[in-house]
C-alpha cells in the first residue's frame, strides 16, 4: 500500500520534513516514490508547501495519508474539511 508519510531532513535538534509517497513498508528516512512537499515546524507559523497537483494524484490512486500528513494536506487545502455537524451524525447513525 502506497502511504503519504513524513520523511525526516534536518540537522539534530532542527527537524524538517519532506512529505513523500512511499511504500508502507519502506523505512521512514529510506527509499520513497516521489516527493510531494516540504514542512518546517520551526517556523512562526509552521510553513507547509504542496505540489497539489500530485497529491490529489495520489489520493485518487489510493494512497493513504498518515493522520499528521491528512492534517498538513487539509492546512494547505488539498483535503476539504468535514463540517463537524456531518461527522457527529455519522457517528450517531453507525451506533
Amino acid at each position: 500500500m502506497i502511504k503519504l508519510r513524513l520523511r525526516r531532513t534536518g540537522a539534530k535538534k532542527r527537524p524538517s520534513y519532506r512529505i513523500v509517497a512511499a511504500e508502507h513498508s519502506f523505512p521512514r528516512d529510506g527509499r520513497f516514490i516521489e516527493i510531494i512537499g516540504h514542512y518546517d515546524p520551526l517556523t512562526e507559523p509552521a510553513t507547509v508547501k504542496v505540489d497539489e497537483e500530485r497529491a490529489r494524484h495520489w489520493l485518487s490512486v489510493g494512497a493513504q495519508p498518515t493522520d499528521t500528513v491528512r492534517g498538513l494536506l487539509t492546512r494547505a487545502g488539498v483535503i476539504a474539511v468535514k463540517p463537524a455537524v456531518e461527522a457527529e451524525t455519522a457517528a450517531g447513525e453507525a451506533n
